[in-house]
């Protein structure tokens, strides 16, 4: 504690001032209106002070001290007079009088020397009091930036298919429903990335699964199996539908599984009615698709005699049996195999037939009209046979039957009869699957190179990509057909329909 003493002069107002102001001098002042406040109110305090001093005996004074408790109440007032200061200078804003210096608040003597950027040493680590209402400043907030909206990315559709374009094909299982079986999850991929391609492969592999999900099912209290079974179904076809859409077989199949679960009697125990629908879906593989495959390719390999050329397309589990059907029979002749973009079925038959001792030629589509003048038969493989005759296959067909009709070469088509439909078509743009575009390869290779870097062609502004999946073979260009029913011309098409339907 420091204790200040006050000579006597002849003015004591005048003596008492100056004293009590000598204890001001180590409060640092700014030029800021602010900090002129706060020393003012010291000021008169001090004043006070010394007025009180002034009116006692000049005599008495000279040999008197402060008290202690004078003392303290003047340390106190000092320091809330440097608490204020120090307030007041971290809120006020720089005064008009700081602008000539550039915005510095100079503090003390010592302020000169301070960097313009850099804090007060007084003012560094100091803590302060919670501040009043009055005294706060309103929190402002800096404007929030919306994001720009992002430019819609325009339907690269072709206008006048735009009927056939639908939603997106599936290619995850994301946003699946819950209650398909994993089983299911799986075939909708294997299908929608090509890994079981082919109407018979994707028939046969759906009614598998079927029979998984069957065999899983527990009938829900308060339902009987054969209305909630059709019901559970329902969501896992959805799912397969949304990989992609279902093969004429695949529909035919899903129909006749779904009047075998209506029949089933509700007093039937589930177990056993689970085994029995089971046991169905065998039969109808064996007796619609294997047994029929077999007979269709006994009745075709007839057709085939030595010295032969028989030219097919694309890839038929239905065809390939046949020729080795043939093969085994000891017949010599040769295959041509003309394939097309962009899955390239035929690679995997011309593999096939070489690997079993098969003359193979393979050719793409290209030169067509070049190997097709060596064939002697033409054999082809259905994806669907319509009601009207015409025959429903691989984009590229129609091209082959055409070309084939011109030169006189016969056209033998080798259809099952789970693929016949009641429906009729005149054309393939009624009616067709599309497929993603960016699934022609060559669009990719031709368009970008490696030492650029353009953008996508699909964003191009003159570019349209079609990829269709099937075309339509009109019934003239078909010699005939061959069924599990024997050999028809493609007029008779809907009276095997309905004899294997009632079957």
């Amino acid at each position: 504690m420091v204790s200040v003493t006050t000579e006597p002069t002849k003015d004591p107002g005048h003596r008492s001032t100056q004293g009590t102001l000598g204890t001001t001098e180590n409060i640092e002042t700014g030029n800021s209106s602010e900090a002129s406040k706060v020393q003012k109110s010291t000021d008169q305090t001090t004043v006070a002070n010394g007025v009180k001093d002034a009116s006692k005996n000049p005599a008495d004074q000279k040999s008197e001290k402060i008290s202690g408790a004078e003392m303290k109440k003047r340390a106190k007032a000092e320091k809330a007079a440097k608490r204020a200061q120090s307030k007041q200078e971290q809120q006020a804003p720089p005064s008009t009088d700081d602008r000539g210096t550039g915005g510095r608040n100079l503090v003390g003597k010592d302020s000169t020397n301070q960097s313009p950027l850099s804090p007060s040493p007084r003012n560094q680590h100091r803590r302060t009091g919670s501040l009043s209402a009055n005294s706060q400043k309103p929190l402002q907030l800096r404007p929030v930036q919306q994001p720009e909206p992002e430019a819609k990315k325009e339907h690269k559709n072709v206008p006048f298919l735009s009927h056939l374009y639908g939603v997106p094909r599936r290619t995850t299982i994301a946003g699946a429903a819950r209650d398909v079986h994993p089983s299911i999850l799986a075939l909708g991929l294997q299908i929608s990335n090509y890994i079981i391609c082919g109407s018979n492969a994707r028939c046969v592999s759906s009614l598998l699964v079927f029979k998984r999900v069957i065999d899983a099912y527990t009938t829900p209290p308060g339902t009987s199996l054969p209305r909630h079974l059709t019901l559970h179904l329902s969501s896992q076809i959805d799912y397969l539908v949304s990989c992609r859409p279902l093969s004429v077989s695949m529909g035919n199949a899903i129909r006749w599984l779904k009047m075998a679960i209506s029949t089933v009697d509700p007093d039937t125990p589930e177990h056993q009615a689970k085994l029995e629908l089971c046991s169905a879906i065998d039969n109808f593989i064996r007796e619609r698709i294997t047994v029929a495959g077999q007979a269709i390719a006994s009745s075709a390999s007839a057709r085939i005699q030595d010295g032969d050329v028989i030219l097919t397309f694309a890839k038929s589990s239905t065809v390939e049996r046949t020729l080795a059907e043939a093969y085994r029979q000891g017949k010599k002749f040769r295959v041509i195999v003309v394939d097309s973009c962009p899955l390239y079925e035929g690679r995997n038959l011309a593999c096939a037939l070489f690997n079993i001792g098969l003359e193979v030629q393979y050719a793409a589509s290209r030169s067509l009209s070049h190997v097709i003048r060596d064939a002697t038969k033409v054999f082809l493989g259905a994806h669907a046979m319509m009601s009207n005759g015409r025959l429903y296959s691989r984009i590229g067909t129609a091209l082959v039957a055409m070309m084939a009709k011109d030169i006189g070469i016969p056209v033998i088509v080798l259809c099952e009869s789970v693929k016949l439909t009641d429906k009729v078509a005149l054309d393939s743009i009624a009616s067709n699957e599309v497929a993603p575009p960016h699934e022609l390869g060559f669009l990719e290779r031709s368009i970008q190179k490696e030492e650029e870097s353009p953008e996508d062609w699909r964003d191009g502004p003159n570019l349209l990509g079609l990829n269709l999946m099937y075309d339509l073979t009109p019934a003239e260009y078909i010699h005939i057909v061959i069924t599990e029913y024997g050999s028809l011309p493609p007029s008779s098409v809907p009276v095997v329909h309905r004899l294997s339907t009632n079957a």
